[in-house]
């Protein structure tokens, strides 16, 4: 496995931390900033958006670079971000601070997943996205209560040093470890890369992705309300399940990562029917604790830690580009929004079960979106190169596998 993709993972941790931050220290950042809670509950929204929104469009800016370039321009951006949002006088300047450093989150995800794909050989591509997105598995697992304890302890601003600090630690590595490579032969052109959206079917997978997605966080973003005042946990054992959580995340993502490139289709097939069983069991069974603990586990085996087998079907699909990945990581983005935000909807009218059914509801959903590539004929394999629908590196060895 190539050095640089270690190092890419480092960058995507320093960037979902980041995204992160807000969610650990709300109250803090509500008194500093002179603000409610819901108002700073805004501000992860308005990450969330910038990252969907405003990611392709930046990627769009930078696609004429080099990809190494491109990381230490988005480093510039991101870290821009994240100083301005530790020396935030007021809750303005933080929504600012908010929205610089979620495009530059989301673009860095496009352009470094597409450099996973010209610096690995196609046979062992998903695996090198998953050892990349570990970052974001870490992120969730270290980064968070990190992140949280050193606001806890120093305020809110040492935080975003702290990240900031990262941030430098990161692009310094990626100057150092990544290499200089020219974009792919024939890419880098919008015209080019954008021609691919007009594959309907490139529209169909991209929106499994969401659907996977959106069904994993309609119940992570309410884990804490539901083991606590369903399951009847003390709020102090909470941090110790999310770390639990987090710690199978890690775990899930590696094994999904080994099969990813000669097993797409299956494993996206089985983390669904998975994901479906265990957000209904643990509808069913939310007043049960063991019971309930273990289908909090299995949601995070077999939910984000789709990404690699999502990625290489969505490469497969597309191209490896830099847009076709930022676009791709903004549908991911958009599961989040819809999982939480029609979360929020159903609990208000059904109750603190409502958005477990609805997880199992949307990964339901994204097995349907799956039959046409169950029910097509193999194709003999090819390859297609990062950038260039139909060329000999995109397709990474895919059709035998699907």
């Amino acid at each position: 496995m190539p050095r640089a993709v270690y190092v890419l993972a480092l960058g995507i941790f320093a960037m979902v931390t980041s995204e992160f931050v807000v969610a650990g220290l709300m109250p803090q950042m509500a008194d500093g900033l002179h603000a409610t809670v819901p108002q700073i509950g805004y501000l992860i929204t308005a990450f969330a958006v910038a990252m969907s929104a405003g990611g392709p469009f930046l990627t769009v800016a930078l696609m004429k670079l080099p990809p190494r370039t491109a990381l230490m321009v988005l480093f510039a951006v991101f870290l821009a971000g994240n100083v301005l949002a530790a020396t935030a006088t007021g809750y303005a300047t933080m929504m600012v601070a908010r929205i610089i450093t979620g495009i530059a989150s989301q673009a860095f995800f496009g352009v470094g997943i597409s450099l996973c794909a010209q610096i690995t050989r196609p046979e062992v591509r998903g695996r090198a996205i998953a050892v990349a997105m570990n970052g974001l598995m870490l992120g969730t697992l270290l980064g968070l209560p990190i992140s949280t304890l050193v606001g806890e302890r120093f305020g809110w601003r040492a935080a975003f040093w702290t990240i900031t600090a990262i941030t430098v630690i990161a692009a310094a590595t990626t100057l150092f470890g990544v290499p200089r490579i020219e974009r792919a032969e024939g890419g880098g052109g919008f015209r080019q890369e954008a021609g691919v959206f007009k594959k309907p079917r490139l529209w169909l997978v991209l929106s499994t992705s969401t659907l996977i997605i959106g069904a994993t966080f309609s119940a992570f973003s309410y884990f804490n309300p539901i083991l606590t005042g369903l399951t009847g946990f003390r709020t102090g054992t909470v941090p110790v399940l999310l770390i639990a959580y987090g710690a199978a995340t890690v775990v899930g993502n590696t094994v999904v990562g080994r099969f990813a490139d000669r097993h797409t289709v299956p494993v996206l097939t089985l983390g669904l029917v998975l994901n479906a069983v265990f957000l209904a069991g643990f509808a069913l069974l939310a007043d049960v604790p063991v019971a309930a603990v273990v289908c909090m586990m299995g949601i995070g085996l077999v939910g984000v830690t789709m990404n690699p087998a999502m990625v290489t079907r969505v490469q497969r699909t597309g191209n490896a580009g830099p847009l076709v990945n930022t676009v791709h990581s903004s549908f991911i983005t958009l599961g989040v929004i819809l999982g939480s935000s029609i979360g929020a909807v159903v609990i208000d009218r059904w109750g603190l079960r409502a958005p477990l059914w609805l997880g199992a509801t949307m990964a339901l959903t994204g097995l349907a979106t799956l039959l046409p590539d169950l029910t097509r004929r193999s194709v003999p394999p090819t390859a297609v190169a990062p950038g260039r629908p139909g060329s000999p590196t995109t397709t990474l060895q895919g059709a035998r596998s699907e």
